[in-house]
């Protein structure tokens, strides 16, 4: 049974994951990958554990997907994190991200990774979720109001009889929206909105005297102190309503980040194809089509370690 594997088990699959995930890994590194996972079925068993908690919750910690890990202790203390993850997969098959709060776990509304949702509001309104994303609902007989804890919505406001205002609330700010279609994007640390229709105001929650008014073809980042400098939305926003990541002159790089956010795993770009540019409209419903495709319009080829861990690298 998985639940019986030892402590050094679980670390060495910790280890392993760690370090092939810290840089891009050498063909003997994965070699002795393959040599440590066929040893024994104890080995094989921890590294489906791996994988288990890869595709329900896209990758485990955060800071053991950066490019690299400085450092013997940066990287023990990744391995600790990771085997402490693994440790908490007991009988009921999950864990909790260390990155993700109590409450998006148990916000009203939520999608999974690769999932969206469209909900009909009691007011009217039209709330559409993102992949992996967590809303709450809160109206009462003042206001009427979202909070998004975690990914992206799309909203199209209906008139209220008793004329209660319509905001979305995240970790950085508020936004009132003034009869209109918007997206409110929350990363971590920052607040993303563009407006396809009308306008919004936008308030950091520690700078709640400092107010941005946001027209339709606009789109801002803020964080909770300030507001950035507007600029166009860009185009394709909002397709994914459509089932669709439509990108113009992307670096490589950048779209693999995006595409992350429609697919569970690991999803790593090598450096050397970083900088690589692309266009077109691709349906975010098959990332393994999207995936195959790459090679066919660029330079670069796809290298899938597990169903859930796969590398682009240089052709």
């Amino acid at each position: 049974m998985a639940n019986a594997l030892d402590y050094r088990t679980l670390e060495a699959a910790a280890t392993w994951y760690v370090q092939l995930n810290a840089a891009q890994p050498s063909d003997a590194q994965l070699q002795a990958w393959q040599d440590w996972l066929g040893k024994s079925q104890a080995h094989a068993q921890a590294w489906a554990r791996v994988e288990k908690l890869q595709r329900q919750f896209g990758s485990l910690p955060a800071d053991v997907a950066l490019p690299t890990l400085a450092g013997v202790r940066a990287r023990r203390r990744a391995v600790l994190k990771t085997l402490a993850m693994l440790l908490a997969v007991g009988a009921t098959g999950w864990a909790v991200r260390e990155s993700t709060p109590a409450q998006a776990l148990m916000a009203e509304l939520r999608t999974g990774k690769g999932q969206r949702r469209q909900v009909r509001l009691s007011d009217g309104s039209q709330l559409e979720l993102n992949s992996d994303s967590a809303v709450d609902v809160r109206y009462d007989g003042q206001l009427r109001a979202l909070r998004l804890y975690r990914g992206e919505i799309m909203v199209q406001t209906a008139s209220d009889p008793d004329a209660r205002p319509f905001e979305v609330h995240t970790a950085e700010g508020r936004v009132r929206a003034l009869g209109t279609r918007f997206s409110v994007r929350s990363d971590e640390g920052s607040s993303q909105v563009s407006v396809l229709q009308h306008a919004v105001e936008i308030r950091p929650v520690d700078s709640p005297l400092l107010m941005l008014r946001l027209d339709a073809g606009q789109s801002v980042t803020f964080n909770p102190r300030q507001i950035g400098t507007a600029h166009s939305v860009a185009p394709g926003t909002g397709a994914w309503t459509q089932g669709m990541l439509t990108v113009i002159e992307w670096r490589l790089a950048d779209f693999i980040t995006e595409l992350r956010r429609y697919r569970p795993g690991v999803l790593r770009c090598a450096d050397g194809i970083a900088d690589l540019r692309l266009s077109g409209a691709f349906r975010i419903d098959d990332t393994d089509t999207i995936l195959e495709n790459l090679s066919a319009s660029l330079p670069v080829k796809v290298r899938y370690l597990t169903r859930y861990w796969v590398s682009i690298e240089p052709a």
